[in-house]
């Protein structure tokens, strides 16, 4: 039988099959050991084949269909494996906010590095509108301003209130998307405001680090009444970039990367170099110095800002 992963919970996965049934399914051993090098072989948004067991409602999945895509994110405790957070994705949706709790330019550059290496066209939205004072609103203004120039698409909504919802309702409809961001950004508030009578429980700001609790221990995969299927991911709290050489870093950043035949150096890293156009571009203020600061973080692996 074929399926789609909607849920994993570790070692078991819920796979909705084609007769439109769901199945709860474990993986066959051998999966574990063929060189995939990451802690979940399967994803939320895989395509697999699996087996029911006898005299059983569980199957037994066998087999892997090749993936479109798919964002990963590494262990930071645990820095030699990483973890599949999604497969298969038309898009993803990083929401972030500028209070309670406050999402870095930092990881907000992580996280579209990742997407950029596994080419994924990536939104962000920024939540808690209603929260914002008059100078909290310039402060926003900023904010989009530097990722609207390179050409990611902004948006700014309000879960709790509900402004804008139907902006994202419409990008959402038909496409398999993946909701993604720090734990407290209000991310199961936006999903319930996309979703009226579907409640996913939300987790209230923790007041010692203000960092917001995790509501959402395992990606779950939701089918939008609309059209479309939306991932919902546990809230990451540091985005390790994965799997990316140093050499390649600037690649990801898109506007470094059409500048990087105009550098002196073929090889040059955009560090320190003479001649470089990237470090000229961000003198020139072409370049947001944020933004190079990201790269440089990255670059020297000191990427655990969260």
């Amino acid at each position: 039988m074929q399926g789609l992963v909607i849920k994993s919970t570790g070692s078991w996965y819920q796979v909705y099959a084609e007769d439109g049934k769901t199945y709860d399914c474990r993986i066959k051993g051998k999966f574990r050991i063929q060189g995939i090098q990451t802690t979940n072989p399967i994803a939320v948004g895989d395509k697999v084949g699996f087996e029911l067991e006898p005299n059983a409602e569980t199957g037994v999945i066998d087999t892997l269909q090749d993936r479109k895509n798919y964002i990963i994110r590494k262990s930071i405790n645990l820095s030699k494996q990483a973890q599949i957070i999604a497969a298969n994705l038309d898009q993803a949706f990083l929401i972030v906010t500028l209070a309670s709790p406050r999402t870095s330019l930092g990881f907000i550059d992580r996280f579209l590095v990742t997407s950029e290496a596994y080419s994924i066209p990536t939104c962000l939205i920024f939540n808690k509108l209603d929260l914002f004072s008059k100078q909290g609103l310039e402060f926003l203004a900023e904010y989009k301003a530097i990722y609207e120039k390179i050409g990611y698409p902004c948006y700014e909504v309000s879960a709790l209130k509900g402004t804008n919802v139907d902006q994202i309702q419409d990008l959402l409809k038909d496409k398999t998307t993946l909701f993604s961001g720090h734990s407290g950004v209000g991310k199961s508030s936006l999903i319930n405001a996309l979703l009226p009578g579907f409640e996913i429980k939300t987790g209230e700001i923790s007041d010692w680090s203000d960092k917001g609790q995790h509501t959402t221990t395992f990606a779950e995969m939701h089918t939008l009444p609309f059209g479309g299927y939306l991932i919902d991911t546990p809230g990451i709290r540091e985005l390790g970039v994965f799997d990316i050489k140093p050499e390649e870093l600037s690649h990801y950043f898109v506007e470094m990367r059409e500048r990087l035949n105009q550098c002196r150096f073929n090889n040059c890293r955009h560090v320190n170099e003479p001649g470089c156009a990237v470090i000229k571009a961000v003198e020139d203020g072409e370049i947001e110095v944020s933004r190079y600061e990201s790269y440089l973080s990255i670059f020297h692996n000191n990427d655990t800002r969260a």
